[in-house]
């Protein structure tokens, strides 16, 4: 009984060393992965790996090169942080002479350390401490800048997101950022206000284009979208310059472009500050109409005014919103592309225009380096 008590006794021990190295080991895992941890795990593996190399290419010269000792330095690099990649590095070299030493000169033959497998090795290391420094310096792990960067993306697109609309109403909008890339200079955020009988619609085109201006985009969104709704219509612009101008940029302005929306009765006022002219489709008539308030661009300077415009969408009317990217081009005035952009959604008219945000884009804009974006509102007839 004493010794199947002692037996008992240090197996359950074990058992409770052995669980807690693993959950030790597992959020240290876990850590790391986050980029909140050690790197000492992807060190010691990487260590190893430099004696197994050695010890491939000694024993195995034809399979395994000389110059697989770039694996983990390459490896390191993505994972390792600076002062561990010089340790990594230092076994790497010790790897390089104990298999030159072993192997001989390169000059008797074939799978020796020749002085390019030296050079390949050095320049990759030089790269992957480049790399590391400037991972270190940014303080985002590899492992996290590009998850960080598409959580971004995945903001941006949930907030540039119009609200539902009620029964007679019909949103479109599409944004298409310069060369194809997933950050723009344009944006959009909206809410509804006045306990929903108003939808508020802001459209902004930062200076600059693509990864460029993505940066102050990203940050001007965030601030746009708290000052929506938090303020009276006619302070949103105001509040929204003053913002612009404590950042004090150098390339720091923005236009934009206020909607301020009836939906029980569809009259509306529009703000602009420097932007493009909305147009309005009049479905009586079947004519565009250009909406073009007054108001200086944001961050120029302090105490600008901005005058609204109004008008009513009726049963029928379309309203489009849009960045100077869709009609703007070399050698030919605004009010040409603003043309062309109508008479593509005239053919809308008839068939409704649903999908027709992304489409126009492609029949007016397809190649443009420039950032683009269309808001389409329509009033169900």
């Amino acid at each position: 009984m004493a010794r199947r008590s002692a037996a008992d006794s240090i197996t359950a021990r074990l058992r409770k060393t052995t669980h807690r190295a693993r959950i030790a080991l597992r959020k240290s895992g876990v850590d790391y992965f986050r980029g909140d941890g050690s790197d000492w795990i992807a060190l010691v593996g990487l260590l190893l790996a430099v004696p197994a190399l050695t010890w491939g290419t000694v024993e195995m010269p034809v399979w395994v090169s000389p110059a697989a000792l770039v694996l983990p330095i390459v490896a390191g690099a993505l994972l390792l942080r600076p002062a561990s990649l010089l340790g990594l590095y230092a076994a790497c070299a010790a790897g390089l002479i104990v298999e030159s030493v072993v192997l001989g000169p390169y000059t008797e033959g074939p799978a020796k350390v020749t002085p390019g497998t030296v050079l390949v090795v050095a320049a990759c290391g030089f790269f992957g401490l480049l790399i590391a420094q400037f991972r270190a310096r940014v303080g985002v792990p590899w492992r996290r800048g590009g998850t960080m960067l598409f959580d971004l993306r995945e903001r941006i697109r949930v907030q540039s997101a119009l609200p539902l609309l009620p029964r007679g109403w019909h949103r479109e909008m599409a944004l298409r950022p310069a060369g194809g890339q997933s950050f723009s200079g344009d944006f959009v955020v909206a809410a509804r206000t006045n306990g929903g009988r108003t939808l508020e619609v802001v459209l902004t085109d930062v200076s600059g284009k693509g990864m460029d201006a993505a940066s102050r985009a990203l940050l001007l969104s965030g601030a746009f979208g708290g000052l929506l709704g938090s303020l009276p219509p006619h302070g949103f612009l105001p509040a929204a310059n003053g913002y612009l101008l404590r950042q004090d940029w150098d390339e720091g302005f923005a236009t934009s472009i206020h909607l301020v929306l009836d939906l029980d009765s569809g009259d509306y006022e529009l703000l602009s500050a420097g932007h493009l002219p909305a147009v309005q489709l009049h479905a009586g008539s079947g004519r565009w109409e250009e909406k073009d308030a007054e108001g200086p661009l944001l961050g120029i300077y302090d105490g600008a005014q901005f005058d609204p415009v109004k008008g009513s969408l009726q049963p029928g009317d379309v309203l489009m919103l849009f960045t100077d990217g869709l009609v703007e081009a070399s050698g030919r005035d605004i009010s040409e592309g603003i043309d062309r952009l109508t008479g593509e959604a005239d053919r809308y008219v008839a068939s409704g225009f649903e999908g027709a945000a992304w489409h126009l884009i492609e029949a007016v804009a397809k190649d443009v380096n420039d950032d683009r974006a269309l808001l389409l509102l329509v009033r169900d007839a």
